[in-house]
């Protein structure tokens, strides 16, 4: 493997797991929402938020480790038809399609970010939450599926993969 791909992975990797502990965060929070609501009656502020943002961050932060695993929803009656240089061939072009609408996607996202951060946007709840804060795993997850694809694109014509 070149040291992009390694270090790509392994960036995706990590974000699979911050996902992973994202999950377990929102698993909690929505057992202590339960147990103050229902068993002592008191109010929740904040946990209903949390969860959404979480829940929704996991997705972004995911996706990249998801594409190294080929988990992504794909039609591949052709591609299955197809062999050597012609399957490498629309492999490619669909890679190259993803990498663009990701790229696009990141670069909003970083957009909408800075905004947020620039002008102290908060949430109109009574938590208040910085804005910024759950606008930030658009552009680092579908920044990092942005890498990722051309780390995908490099496997697929043979980039030394030792």
């Amino acid at each position: 493997m070149t040291a992009y791909i390694r270090w790509v992975s392994a960036l995706s990797r990590a974000a699979a797991v911050l996902s992973l502990l994202l999950l377990a965060s929102a698993i909690l929070v929505v057992t202590q929402m339960v147990v103050m609501r229902y068993f002592l009656n008191a109010s929740t502020v904040w946990q209903t938020e949390f969860v959404i943002y979480a829940l929704v961050a996991m997705t972004f932060l995911a996706s990249p480790f998801v594409l190294i695993e080929k988990g992504h929803v794909n039609v591949d009656l052709l591609y299955l038809r197809l062999y050597g240089t012609m399957r490498q061939i629309m492999q490619s072009l669909a890679g190259l399609v993803g990498l663009v609408f990701c790229a696009m996607l990141a670069w909003s996202g970083w957009t909408y970010f800075e905004e947020a951060w620039s002008y102290g946007w908060t949430t109109d709840t009574v938590w208040a939450l910085p804005l910024w804060i759950p606008l930030l795993p658009l552009p680092v997850g579908v920044g990092l599926m942005t890498l990722q694809y051309i780390a995908e694109l490099m496997k697929i014509w043979g980039v030394d993969e030792r």
